[in-house]
C-alpha cells in the first residue's frame, strides 16, 4: 500500500527519531507505581524488549521524581515522563528523561495565577537544558476550562483543536520546534476527525496517535485498528500508543499489537470499512498505568463487560476509569462512569455523581443503574 506521509518535521527522542519520514514508532507506559522501582525497572525492560521505542512513566509527587532518577541507571530505554498536575517537577525529572509530555488541560491546577504560557516556558527551559523533546498531549476529558467554555457544550473536537493550535503557536514562537502533539478521545471516529483537521492546520508538527481508554481486548484493539488505518492508511501520524486495559504481565501486548496494526496498514490489510455500531453498548476503559491506585481496577473492568453483556443491544456507555487524575473528567460523557480510587470506586450518571462504592459493592449498584437506563429505552435490531 502507497502511503503518503505528511511532510511533518523531525524530531529526536533519545535515540530515535519520528517524523519527517522516519518509521512510525511505537510507545507503551508503564502499569506499577513509580515508587516501587524494581517492578518498575522490570515492567520498562519488558517493553523495551518488546521493542518499545519509548517508554512513558508517570510522575505526580518528589518521590516519584526520586525513584525515577534510579529507574533511569537501570535501563537502556528511551524514556518519558508523564507530568500530572505540578508543572514544576519538571526540573526534577528532565535530567533522567529523553521526553516530557504535559497536559495544557492539568496547567491550571497549580499556582492559578500564574498564566499558562509562563509554565510552559518553564517546562521548555527545562527541556533544553537537559536535551528533551516535548510532547503537547491533549485529552478529550481534560481540555482547558478557558477554552471550553469558549465553544458549544456539544462541540469535543473545537476545544482540543483550539488548545493544541494555541500551544504550538506559543512553542514556536519562543524557538522551541523539538515537539509533538497528541489529540486523543476514547471514540475512534473522534480521534480521526480531531486529528485529521489538525494535521490540515499543522502539516509540520508530528502527531502522537493513540485511542485513550481504548479499554480491553479484543474491543479496545478494534477500535483502535479503526483509528490508525483511516489516519495511517492517509498519511496522518509519527508515532502512537495502543492503550489497553491489561495486567502488567501483558503490557508487551500493547507493542506487539502497535506493531502489527502499522504492519497492516502499509501491506494493505485493511479491516475498518465501517465504524463502530453506535447502537450497541460501548464499554470504555482506560489503559492499566502507574496513576492507578488500586490494581484490581483492570479485574473490575472485566467483571463491568462480563456482567454488561446482557445489554449488548442497548446504546449505552458505560466508562471504567482507573484514577483520580483523568477519571472524573473522562466519565462526564458516559451514560454510566465508574472511576477507582485506593479503596473505593465512584459511580456516576454522566456529571452526575451517585456515590463512592467499596469494590465488592459496585456491581450491584452498576447493574441497577443500568436496568433503570434499559427501562428507558428500545433495543436496537440485531
Amino acid at each position: 500500500m502507497q502511503i503518503q506521509r505528511n511532510p511533518t518535521r523531525s524530531v529526536r527522542i533519545g535515540s530515535i527519531h519520528i517524523g519527517a519520514g522516519h518509521p512510525i514508532a511505537v510507545q507503551s507506559m508503564t502499569a506499577t507505581h513509580t515508587t516501587d522501582i524494581p517492578a518498575t525497572v522490570a515492567l520498562v525492560n519488558d517493553l523495551h524488549r518488546a521493542g518499545a521505542d519509548v517508554v512513558r512513566i508517570a510522575v505526580d509527587s518528589d518521590k516519584d521524581a526520586e525513584a525515577l532518577a534510579q529507574i533511569r541507571q537501570q535501563t537502556s530505554a528511551n524514556l518519558s515522563v508523564d507530568l500530572q498536575e505540578n508543572y514544576r517537577l519538571v526540573t526534577k525529572v528532565a535530567p533522567h528523561v529523553d521526553k516530557v509530555r504535559y497536559n495544557p488541560g492539568h496547567l491550571y491546577h497549580h499556582e492559578k495565577t500564574k498564566s499558562w504560557q509562563d509554565k510552559v516556558k518553564f517546562i521548555v527551559e527545562a527541556a533544553v537544558a537537559n536535551d528533551c523533546a516535548l510532547r503537547v498531549g491533549v485529552n478529550c476529558g481534560s481540555v482547558d476550562p478557558a477554552i471550553k467554555e469558549k465553544f458549544d457544550a456539544h462541540d469535543s473536537i473545537g476545544p482540543m483543536i483550539a488548545s493544541a493550535t494555541e500551544h504550538c503557536e506559543l512553542l514556536d514562537s519562543i524557538g522551541f520546534t523539538r515537539y509533538v502533539v497528541s489529540l486523543k478521545d476514547s471514540d475512534p471516529s473522534k480521534v480521526v476527525e480531531v486529528n485529521h483537521r489538525f494535521a490540515k492546520l499543522r502539516p509540520d508538527v508530528p502527531l502522537h496517535l493513540g485511542v485513550t481508554e481504548a479499554g480491553l481486548p479484543p474491543d479496545g484493539i478494534i477500535k483502535t485498528r479503526i483509528a490508525f488505518e483511516q489516519l495511517i492508511g492517509r498519511g496522518v501520524g509519527d508515532t502512537l500508543r495502543v492503550s489497553l486495559t491489561v495486567p502488567n504481565s501483558k503490557k508487551p501486548m500493547e507493542i506487539e499489537v502497535g506493531r502489527q496494526i502499522v504492519d497492516d496498514i502499509y501491506a494493505g490489510r485493511l479491516r475498518s470499512v465501517v465504524a463502530l455500531d453506535p447502537s450497541k453498548l460501548n464499554i470504555i476503559s482506560c489503559p492499566s498505568c502507574s496513576r492507578v491506585e488500586n490494581e484490581a481496577f483492570v479485574e473490575l473492568a472485566q467483571q463491568v463487560k462480563e456482567m454488561t453483556s446482557y445489554a449488548k443491544d442497548y446504546a449505552i456507555t458505560i466508562a471504567v476509569m482507573g484514577c483520580r487524575v483523568n477519571g472524573p473528567g473522562e466519565t462526564d460523557d458516559a451514560d454510566l462512569g465508574l472511576w477507582c480510587g485506593p479503596a473505593k470506586v465512584n459511580l456516576k450518571r454522566r456529571s452526575e455523581p451517585l456515590g463512592a462504592f467499596g469494590y465488592d459493592e459496585i456491581l450491584p449498584k452498576l447493574r441497577q443503574e443500568l436496568d433503570a437506563l434499559i427501562a428507558q429505552q428500545k433495543p436496537s435490531a440485531s
